[in-house]
């Protein structure tokens, strides 16, 4: 009864915000809690969620600050030379837009933390897929992806949880990985080119300069434009009274923040002190000298206090930053309700075990091929806590009676994370569409399926290399 209840509430609430019948954080909250009432555990709701909320609001926490951090950063001008940059290289070229994204992100990712990547890059790319007319969700779903793939590195999480759960060297986890995830990445890039040649062929393609004229002509960002893909600029479009013109939800001022060299935030003479901090930052937080949570608190008071030594600037800086703050951290809350729900009710215990309980017996000895199947809908539905340290051992264990290897079943554990950056469990989502100005809804609906496939390619290299 628990594993049925337990699955038809993911599903409930997947429907829900896909068919935006309701919003991210309304039914993060109800649904659980009217499922938790079915189960018939309604009177120890409350335990649930104080539980929920106890386990990520370090998680919440980092996530607040983080965002002011970067927010400030960004203020401050410290990512206009990459944006200068990414500029140069697109050329107002939708492909080369799509595709930098995913390099960009990529290249975050290093850093081992999601929420990171997802600031800086949508910080750098927002301003080009506004002034465009670009797809938002195109620019999440290929962060996500780009992310997902290199999130499997020994720092970012997932390959140290496999490892610590199963008393294996994450080394040997990940080192044998580094080809099918290569393949995996040349997917994600290969996805965004064929999807950047799609925007290109609905928007076709300008030089900088034109994008730069248009603007100071028209004095609002460019509009649906009707280029035919061959290259040729669009005609111009009329003034924002215009019918073509942008309407006032387009928020062309805000779009072009990250850009404009002219905004009273810029503290040029500061730009190595805050570019050593954010590399002390960042050097911290993958050495461990601290909790993240500590690590981004102190970064943004020290980047305030340095940066916005008035106090009237620090409140301007923090309000500015405030709907990002309520949104994503709301988020985090919501959906910790979400998990202490499927957590204490047992629900998601009993959804692990039927999946391992139905694998047919003559699957045993391809149990790594099983493991990385299940990782994709799992590590989507669960969280990688719940995965690594609550279904693994069990898959393990079941493979070892088969003669597979624990380190075969720990690689394909971690073939799920392009699609679980997505999933409305794992906070740094959040952080992506928020700053997108996207509906998580519309988010989900685009990317599951090519974060879904691009798992898959990587399940098929690490089988076909042999490490699977």
């Amino acid at each position: 009864m628990l594993t049925i209840l337990g699955f038809a509430m993911i599903a409930t609430f997947l429907v829900l915000i896909m068919l935006k019948k309701m919003s991210p954080i309304a039914a993060l909250v109800l649904i659980p809690a009217l499922f938790c009432v079915f189960v018939g555990k309604g009177a120890k709701l409350g335990d649930y969620v104080i539980d929920g909320v106890t386990s990520l609001a370090p998680t919440a926490a980092m996530l607040m600050f983080a965002i002011v951090y970067f927010g400030v950063m960004i203020d401050v001008g410290l990512f206009d030379p990459i944006v200068r940059g990414i500029l140069k290289f697109c050329k107002a070229d939708p492909l080369r837009i799509v595709v930098g994204t995913a390099l960009l992100a990529a290249i975050v990712s290093l850093d081992g933390d999601g929420s990171t990547t997802f600031m800086i890059t949508v910080s750098a790319m927002y301003p080009l897929y506004k002034r465009l007319k670009m797809s938002l969700v195109v620019m999440t779903g290929v962060a996500a992806m780009a992310n997902g793939v290199m999130n499997t590195l020994p720092w970012g999480g997932p390959t140290a949880r496999a490892a610590t759960a199963l008393k294996l060297d994450a080394s040997d986890i990940f080192v044998p990985m580094i080809p099918a995830l290569a393949v995996g990445l040349l997917f994600v890039f290969a996805l965004s080119f064929v999807l950047g040649r799609r925007e290109r062929k609905r928007l076709g393609v300008l030089t900088l300069d034109e994008v730069l004229v248009e603007e100071k002509e028209t004095e609002t960002v460019l509009v649906g434009v009707g280029g035919s893909g061959d290259g040729k600029a669009p005609e111009r479009t009329g003034g924002a009274g215009s019918g073509t013109g942008a309407d006032a939800d387009d928020e062309p001022e805000e779009g072009l923040q990250g850009l404009d060299p002219n905004r009273p935030t810029l503290r040029p003479k500061l730009y190595w002190f805050n570019a050593l901090l954010t590399v002390a930052l960042l050097t911290a937080m993958i050495m461990e000298w601290l909790p993240i949570p500590v690590l981004f608190l102190l970064g943004a008071a020290l980047a305030l206090t340095v940066n916005f030594p008035k106090i009237p600037d620090q409140k301007a800086r923090l309000a500015a930053h405030a709907e990002n703050v309520l949104n994503v951290s709301g988020m985090v809350f919501a959906a910790a309700v979400f998990t202490g729900v499927l957590k204490g009710t047992g629900m998601v215990d009993h959804m692990a075990n039927w999946l391992v309980d139905n694998i047919p017996n003559g699957m045993g000895p391809h149990m790594a091929f099983v493991t990385g199947i299940l990782s994709i809908p799992l590590t989507y539905f669960m969280s990688n806590d719940g995965f690594y340290f609550g279904v693994l051992p069990v898959l393990a264990e079941a493979g070892q009676a088969h003669g597979v290897s624990s380190l075969e079943i720990a690689r394909a554990s971690l073939i799920g994370q392009p699609l679980h950056m997505s999933s409305p469990l794992v906070p740094a989502v959040y952080v992506l569409v928020g700053m997108a100005k996207v509906e998580f809804g519309d988010h989900t609906r685009f990317v599951v399926k090519w974060a879904a496939l691009t798992s898959l390619v990587v399940l098929g290299a690490g089988i076909l290399i042999g490490i699977i």
